[in-house]
């Protein structure tokens, strides 16, 4: 007997025999996790954008006041030769 032929004699074993019971509220259940999972995740999405905003609110208020495209002053000054 072939691999292939075990495994299918195997899983056709395993359909004839009597199915387990299946709770009645098992649909409900799945439908409450599903809506449970999908709320979840709605909200985790939700915080991490208000995160990134934030986060980009900040930069943006930083960037004003430190006005880092602006080259710093020198802190000497050149010598003045040639008065």
């Amino acid at each position: 007997m072939s691999g292939r032929e075990r495994k299918e004699t195997e899983v056709r074993r395993m359909l004839e025999t009597p199915h387990p019971p299946v709770p009645a509220d098992l649909a409900a259940r799945a439908v409450e996790h599903g809506t449970r999972l999908l709320r979840r995740h709605r909200a985790l999405r939700r915080a991490l954008w208000l995160l990134l905003v934030a986060a980009a609110i900040a930069f943006a208020l930083w960037a004003t006041v430190a006005q880092p495209w602006v080259v710093a002053p020198s802190d000497t000054t050149p010598p003045l030769e040639g008065w």
